[in-house]
């Protein structure tokens, strides 16, 4: 009797628990993505000021 239900209990468990697991992970991707994107876009607006800079210098010399 014992082992019955205590299968029955465990199964409901582990379900939650992948349950749980799978949610977990989604978010974890989330942020991480978010992460991400962020980090990458820091860096490309970084290269955009370089190059903008590097225009603005090169057409002045150019100009003067």
């Amino acid at each position: 009797m014992n082992s019955s239900s205590g299968s029955s209990g465990s199964s409901p468990r582990s379900f939650g628990r992948t349950v749980v697991a799978a949610l977990i992970l989604i978010v974890a991707v989330y942020v991480l993505f978010g992460l991400i994107i962020h980090v990458v876009s820091f860096l490309l607006s970084g290269v955009l000021l370089v190059v903008a800079v590097v225009a603005v210098v090169w057409a002045l010399r150019v100009l003067l």
